[in-house]
């Protein structure tokens, strides 16, 4: 007889806890360099690493974690705790980034709270800096970020670009009505992407597709205060990659400016959309339930006021009660000016 144990044949999960590298849970003492010193044992270990961040507030300035890591195995980046930016908005906002996983093969990123404390940079009025977002994924292929919590971001919140097999999910954002330019979550140049069962109140669209976007699903989103889910803004260049087969589905807008839209710039462009759905849509007080802006230009300063080469191919599948809503686009485009919808 042949006994084998399946403790034996069951990898270490080697745990990297960010306070026993000098981190302090008081939301005062700057962590940022006991963060990085758990990043990198963590990446460096052979074993499936967990790096952890446990209860407490934690202060952290720019951060940048950086792939590819040793271990075959995903990194788990787990978060118990709160992560506070500095109080001093210049601190973050002239780097553009605040938190940044960069070229990463295997990501979770699970639980806790990260507030970039945005308010006095959007109080900013004179020689005002850009802002930065709150966490960025760049190049990172099979990621997970679920149950995570961002707040008050100094602009967009979350960004995933030039990423492969995404799954978001549970995750909450929120800042107020007002605050400018804090997207909630803004998708570009990446394929396989799903978004799902989330709530994002912000102060502009609660997400954001860029150009390069293919094979992305939204679904089971609460959105609202904001200004909806859009495409765009698209045709920024002459030469641009397209937006392909996205599904938004079980989404119900609340309060926010807009419901679902499509925005590009008068210009012409390589640029492109098809592949739209629209699915199970619920719209309470919403001021433009369906818009489409060939015109986009949200300063009216240097508006290029070009014929838009933006094809646009969709199809719009509503609930078997057949409801119908309004479809809003710039009136100052005249008909045959407009780059034609089809299907």
């Amino acid at each position: 007889m042949f006994i084998t144990s399946s403790s034996a044949s069951t990898t270490k999960l080697s745990s990297f806890d960010i306070v026993k590298f000098g981190a302090k849970a008081d939301g005062k003492t700057d962590s940022t360099g006991a963060f990085l010193k758990a990043w990198t044992a963590a990446c460096n270990s052979l074993n499936p690493p967990r790096l952890y961040v446990p209860h407490g507030t934690y202060l952290i300035k720019k951060l940048e974690l950086r792939g590819p890591c040793k271990s075959t195995s995903s990194m788990t980046v787990q978060i118990d705790g709160t992560l506070v930016a500095p109080s001093d908005y210049r601190q973050l906002s002239k780097s553009g980034n605040w938190i940044t996983f960069i070229k990463i093969s295997g990501l979770s990123v699970t639980g806790g709270n990260i507030d970039a404390r945005g308010a006095a940079f959007w109080a900013c009025n004179k020689s005002c800096p850009s802002g930065a977002r709150s966490i960025t994924f760049n190049s990172v292929t099979n990621l997970v970020v679920s149950g995570l919590t961002s707040m008050n971001s100094q602009a967009t919140h979350m960004v995933i670009s030039g990423c492969n097999n995404v799954a978001v999910s549970k995750v909450t954002i929120t800042a107020p009505g007002q605050s400018p330019n804090t997207d909630g979550i803004h998708v570009q140049s990446s394929t396989g992407v799903t978004i799902k069962d989330s709530t994002i109140k912000t102060g502009d669209d609660c997400i954001s597709i860029g150009p390069g976007t293919k094979k992305l699903l939204i679904q089971g989103i609460s959105c609202g205060p904001g200004h909806g889910i859009s495409i765009g803004s698209l045709a920024r260049e002459m030469k641009e990659d397209g937006v392909e087969d996205v599904t938004v589905k079980n989404v119900v807008f609340s309060g926010s400016e807009n419901g679902v839209r499509i925005k590009s710039w008068a210009r012409p462009s390589s640029g492109y959309v098809k592949g739209v759905t629209y699915q199970d849509i619920t719209m309470n007080n919403v001021k433009n339930p369906i818009i489409i802006d060939e015109r986009y230009c949200p300063d009216e300063r240097g508006c290029p006021n070009q014929p838009s080469d933006i094809s646009e191919h969709q199809r719009y599948i509503g609930d078997p009660s057949g409801s119908e809503f309004p479809v809003q686009r710039d009136e100052s485009v005249q008909r045959d000016q407009i780059a034609g919808c089809e299907d």
